[in-house]
């Protein structure tokens, strides 16, 4: 990958015997820990930073800031802090980041709070290797043996849960948590503390001053928009935005209000057509997923090489941490839909909600009868094991089922891979990581955690801001939306609203992804094309590591 950090708990002889370290940025040694850094927007404030002296050595990994600080090199700062306070100093970073520190006593790598950047190791020949990249940290495992419990996740669910990957000896950072030379550990920056304060003014202001401070990124700056109301606050709050782009049909529904919004703010709008490529069946592509997560995600990829910007915004995550995106809703059954009512689901059960609402859930061993043996018994079951499993594991960051839910949504965030692709061809600001913006969700209570809030919020931002409803959200309460989506299901000649993602059933049978790749499956062609395109990824991951191509991924199950 372009922007990247790889390294040894060991020292440079160590990393040179598994990378050409000409290949980095640059290399940093310390007394117990070696690691190389890539990234085009090295040392131009908030972003990353290094520093090496007799002490030892810190690399602030993406996208870093000190509030209240007026600090320009950030690792510098964090190294002479570390010795004293530990990962206490570490905390005070706000961004999107992967730390690896080492100042003579305790060589650590830590990821940021919500892990929005993934850090992957394995320990090799008495090494331990870890990296951004993890088709450089299984590249030198030991054992690329594919974990079962692993496949059978991603391909139920689409992501891998917990700390594992599709491989047996490669792992991750814990979630909020640390890398050691020989152990991992928790940190307690995630932990959920509701109490009582200004819901909407606080995150109003606290939105503010997340955009403001990541104001100046080099070059040209973009915004990816959609007509939601995530990413329209950036053209209210960015001066310096030169040009949007939205993925859709340029005739749909979405572009249409996405260009309203661009014009009112008189920002330059293009459009990213999905037709004629937007599956994500590139390997190049795939590879953002990570191995444990979609590459569907990617959205924006067909249309990539046309985004003429250096810098780019975008407003993932803004639904999960303020707009209740998992928040367990009360629900009525009517004719066969859930229609909203106010207040929160009473007893919500954590595995159904994730399971069935959130994640790309679908029930495998209806479809694939032929290789039943190798799958397991019951994959509802087996799926909801592995969450209650998850959710054991965090009980102690949270009061109540209500924030035990979205806790273990963001531990597996599915949705990652969109902004891995960014990051690695832009400089990219991931504003949702935002501290403040973090702290916001982890105090305010569940029931205040909602969409009103968050639409009253934006409000307070610019009086302006929600002039134009989002195409499949035109009343101003999620009720009443729910309600008339409904109805125009439900009632013949009404027009159904359209989805803000480009149609993938339509365009996996435009490209003809069946023939071109599942020719040999035909065990597969009944699945949908979400789950296919989830063997696709597994498929490209396996024959990167191998020397023969795996043709039919049904076998993978074997």
């Amino acid at each position: 990958m372009n922007t990247e950090l790889f390294g040894v708990f060991g020292d440079a002889p160590a990393l040179e015997a598994l990378r050409d370290t000409g290949a980095f940025d640059t290399v940093l040694e310390g007394p117990g820990l070696a690691v190389g850094v890539s990234d085009q927007a090295l040392g131009h404030p908030g972003r990353t930073s290094v520093h090496e002296s007799d002490q030892g050595c810190c690399a602030v990994w993406g996208e870093a800031y000190l509030p209240g600080r007026d600090v320009d090199d950030t690792a510098r700062w964090l190294l002479e802090q570390y010795g004293a306070y530990g990962t206490d100093a570490i905390a005070e970073l706000n961004g999107s980041f992967v730390v690896a520190i080492d100042d003579g006593d305790r060589p650590l790598v830590v990821s940021d709070p919500i892990r929005s950047w993934e850090c992957f190791y394995t320990d090799t020949d008495g090494t331990r290797v870890f990296g951004t990249d993890p088709t450089e940290v299984v590249a030198v495992a030991d054992d690329v043996t594919v974990s079962r419990q692993s496949l059978l996740e991603f391909l139920h669910m689409g992501v891998v849960l917990g700390t594992r990957t599709l491989y047996e000896s490669v792992n991750r950072v814990p979630f909020d948590g640390y890398l050691g030379a020989d152990e991992t550990g928790p940190l307690q920056r995630f932990v959920y503390e509701p109490r009582r304060f200004d819901y909407v003014e606080s995150l109003a202001e606290r939105l503010e001053r997340a955009i403001h401070c990541r104001r100046g990124q080099p070059g040209r700056t973009g915004v990816l928009l959609s007509a939601g109301y995530d990413s329209r606050l950036f053209l209210a709050e960015l001066d310096e935005l030169e040009r949007c782009y939205t993925v859709g049909r340029p005739d749909s529904d979405e572009v249409r209000i996405s260009r309203r919004l661009a014009d009112q703010y008189g920002v330059d709008h293009e459009v990213i057509d999905p037709e004629g490529g937007y599956m994500n069946t590139d390997g190049d592509t795939i590879q953002y997923g990570g191995s444990i997560r979609e590459a569907l995600h990617v959205h924006h990829e067909n249309g990539d090489e046309g985004m003429d910007v250096d810098s780019v915004f975008h407003g993932l995550l803004f639904d999960t941490f303020l707009a209740a995106h998992f928040r367990p809703e009360r629900t009525t059954d009517v004719l066969g839909f859930s229609v909203p009512r106010s207040g929160l689901e009473p007893d919500p059960d954590l595995a159904e909600t994730l399971l069935f609402e959130k994640f790309g859930f679908w029930k495998l061993d209806e479809r694939l009868d032929s290789i039943d043996t190798a799958l397991p018994s019951d994959s509802v079951e087996f799926c909801k094991d592995a969450l209650e499993s998850q959710r054991r594991r965090l009980d102690d960051r949270c009061d109540s089922v209500y924030n035990a839910i979205p806790l273990v949504g963001i531990q597996n965030q599915p949705t990652l891979s969109f902004r891995n692709h960014l990051a690695d061809r832009y400089v990219e600001s991931f504003v949702g990581a935002d501290s403040e913006l973090l702290a916001w969700h982890l105090q305010t209570p569940p029931e205040h955690r909602t969409r009103q809030t968050y639409r009253a919020a934006l409000q307070r931002v610019d009086d302006d801001l929600l002039r134009y409803s989002p195409p499949d959200r035109p009343r101003k309460t999620f009720r009443r939306n729910q309600v008339e989506k409904l109805l125009r299901r439900a009632v013949p000649g009404l027009k159904t609203f359209e989805t803000p993602w480009p149609d993938r059933k339509e365009h996996y049978q435009q490209e003809n992804v069946d023939e071109r790749f599942f020719a040999d499956a035909p065990t597969v062609h009944d699945l949908p094309p979400r789950v296919k395109l989830r063997f696709m990824d597994v498929r490209c991951w396996l024959e990167d590591l191998s020397d023969s191509p795996v043709s039919n991924p049904v076998s993978l199950l074997g």
